[in-house]
């Protein structure tokens, strides 16, 4: 009687314990393994998603109060840059002065007026998705009320308070 002979050993079949080992993907009959969470939970958002919807959140509130801020793009940058655009404006290696956590960017030509929250910054002072919220208001609502040129318990009333 012939006995079977066994199949050839693919790239993934290794006999030395060091190589590469056959890679299952349906361990004990569970069924293919899916995404952890599904997107519509918070979970699935990505830290840079999670922070645009608080800036954008924040900026949602502020309209309600002043209209005028429909035109006004509400921006999230990772980090403070300077360049070409904008010369001189931000130098912390330069002047010594601590890195911000927000800018205005004033309306040029057909550019609208711009409110940048830098994400980084933020998110280094905040320890907590609470923290970061009150903080991103606090930075959003000091922009806007450069932007309006009034102080920024004019532009909220309850800026600065827990």
């Amino acid at each position: 009687m012939d006995s079977p002979v066994p199949p050839p050993a693919s790239a993934g079949d290794s006999p030395h314990p060091a190589g590469p080992r056959p890679r299952h993907r349906d361990r004990h009959g569970r069924g293919m393994r899916g995404p952890i969470a599904p997107p519509q939970v918070p979970l699935s958002a990505s830290r840079a998603e999670a922070f645009a919807d608080l800036v954008h959140d924040s900026a949602e509130r502020l309209e309600r109060r002043w209209p005028q801020l429909a035109a006004v793009e509400f921006l999230v940058q990772e980090v403070p840059v300077t360049g070409p655009e904008t010369p001189g404006e931000w130098d912390p290696l330069l002047d010594g002065d601590s890195v911000p956590l927000g800018s205005y960017v004033a309306a040029h030509g057909e550019d609208p007026d711009r409110i940048v929250v830098y994400r980084r910054p933020v998110e280094i002072r905040t320890k907590t998705r609470d923290e970061r919220a009150l903080l991103v208001h606090e930075v959003v609502v000091e922009q806007v009320a450069e932007l309006l040129g009034l102080a920024p318990e004019s532009v909220d009333p309850r800026y600065g308070q827990d």
